[in-house]
C-alpha cells in the first residue's frame, strides 16, 4: 500500500504546479479597451495591489466529493496578513483540513413602491405572490442564465417593499439581477398599475451591513469548521486551546456584543477584501463579506474553530474576473471551488490572529511585517 504523500511533499507539488499557474502574474496589464468599456468609465490608469500566495489549504466540501487542496491569492497592502493566513492554513492542512459547507441563497434586489392606500398594498402583493410564474417568465427574457427563486413582499403602509432573490449560475449577478427585476417590475406596473419608486428600495440589501441579510443570508451563505489537534496548537500557533478559547470569548463574544457589532468575528473583512481583490470581485461587497461570526469549543486537548458567512456575493465569470491579472490569479483555484476556499481563508485568518492575541506576538508580527523592522 502506497504511503500517503506528507504535507512538505504536497506543497512541493503545488508549488510546482504554482509555477506554472503564476508565469505571467507580474507581467499582465489590462486590456485599455474591455476594461475602459465593461470595468471603469474614463478610465485614466491602473492602481497597483501587491499581490501574495498562502497556502496550501486543505478543504474537505460537505455534500461535494473528496477534498482538494487549494492555495489562497491574497492581494493586499496590510504586511501581515498573508503571512498570518499562511499560518492558518497550515494548521488547518496538519489537523486534518476545514470542513466547509456552501449554500447558495441568491442574489437580490429588492424595488419599493407606492400604493393608493394599504389597501392597495395588499392587493398588490397578493397578485405579486399568486402570479410568480408570469414573474419568471419575464425575468428569463433577459437572461437564459437568471432563475427567479423567490419574491418577499413587506407592506409599510401604502409602501411594498420586495425582495426578489435569483439563481444566477456561475456569475455574482448584481447586472443580471438589476435588469431581471426590471423587466419584472414593468410587468407588475402594467398588471397592478401601482407605480415602482425606486428599483432599489434598499431592500436587497446591496453593499451595506444589515440584521436582513445576516439573518436571511445573500449570495451565498458559507460555514467552515476544523478541529485543532493539541500538537497543532503549542508547534504552530504557539497557544493552547484554554488560551485561545478565552481570547475568543472575550473579544468575539462579549467584546462585539458590548460595542454593538454587527456579527462576532476577528477579522473578516481583512481575508474576504484580499480575495476579492485578488480574483476580481466588486470589492463594495466586503461590507457585506465582513458580517459573520467566528465559533471555537474545547474539545479534549483540541479545539474546534469555525466560521459562519452569511452573505457572500461572488462569482467566477463577469464583472473584474477577466481582467487579466485576476483571471490568473482565479485560475490557482478551480472555479467551483472558489466558494470553498474562501471559507476555509477566513478560517484560516481567524485562528491566525486569535492565537497571536492568545500569545501576545500581534505587536512584534506588524513591526516584522508591516514595518520590516528586524
Amino acid at each position: 500500500m502506497r504511503k500517503p504523500a506528507s504535507v512538505a511533499e504536497r506543497r512541493k507539488k503545488l508549488e510546482k504546479l504554482l509555477r506554472l499557474n503564476l508565469g505571467n502574474i507580474g507581467t499582465f496589464s489590462l486590456d485599455e479597451k474591455t476594461a475602459s468599456t465593461k470595468n471603469c468609465e474614463q478610465m485614466i490608469g491602473v492602481a497597483q495591489i501587491p499581490m501574495g500566495i498562502a497556502g496550501p489549504l486543505k478543504i474537505k466540501p460537505i455534500g461535494g466529493k473528496g477534498s482538494f487542496e487549494s492555495f489562497v491569492p491574497l492581494a493586499t497592502t496590510e504586511g501581515a496578513l498573508v503571512a498570518s493566513v499562511n499560518r492558518g492554513c497550515k494548521a488547518i492542512t496538519l489537523s486534518g483540513g476545514a470542513s466547509v459547507l456552501v449554500e447558495k441563497i441568491g442574489a437580490t434586489r429588492g424595488p419599493v413602491f407606492k400604493t393608493k392606500g394599504l389597501a392597495e398594498s395588499y392587493r398588490f402583493s397578493h397578485w405579486l405572490i399568486t402570479h410568480m410564474a408570469d414573474l419568471r417568465k419575464a425575468s428569463r427574457k433577459t437572461s437564459s442564465h437568471i432563475r427567479l427563486l423567490r419574491a418577499d413582499p413587506t407592506i409599510v403602509g401604502n409602501r411594498v417593499f420586495v425582495r426578489f432573490a435569483f439563481d444566477t449560475g456561475k456569475a455574482m449577478g448584481m447586472n443580471m439581477v438589476t435588469i431581471a427585476t426590471g423587466e419584472i417590475t414593468a410587468l407588475l406596473q402594467k398588471k397592478t398599475g401601482v407605480r415602482c419608486l425606486s428599483l432599489s428600495g434598499n431592500f436587497c440589501v446591496d453593499k451595506k451591513a444589515s440584521w436582513q441579510n445576516f439573518i436571511l443570508g445573500r449570495g451565498k451563505k458559507i460555514n467552515a469548521e476544523v478541529v485543532l489537534t493539541k500538537k497543532v496548537l503549542k508547534e504552530v500557533l504557539k497557544t493552547s486551546a484554554q488560551e485561545f478559547f478565552e481570547v475568543w470569548l472575550s473579544k468575539c463574544m462579549v467584546g462585539s456584543a458590548v460595542s454593538g457589532t454587527m456579527g462576532g468575528n476577528a477579522h473578516f473583512a481583512n481575508v474576504v477584501a484580499a480575495i476579492f481583490l485578488a480574483t476580481g470581485q466588486d470589492p463594495a461587497h466586503v461590507v457585506e463579506g465582513s458580517l459573520g461570526v467566528t465559533t471555537a469549543e474545547v474539545v479534549g486537548e483540541g479545539l474546534r474553530v469555525g466560521v459562519y458567512l452569511p452573505d457572500v456575493m461572488v462569482g467566477t465569470v463577469g464583472g473584474g474576473t477577466g481582467l487579466a491579472t485576476q483571471k490568473e490569479a482565479l485560475s490557482l483555484i478551480k472555479k467551483e471551488n472558489l466558494s470553498y476556499v474562501i471559507g476555509g481563508a477566513v478560517l484560516a485568518g481567524e485562528i491566525s490572529l486569535l492565537a497571536s492575541l492568545s500569545q501576545g506576538s500581534l505587536v512584534d508580527a506588524h513591526k516584522r511585517l508591516g514595518r520590516g523592522e528586524k
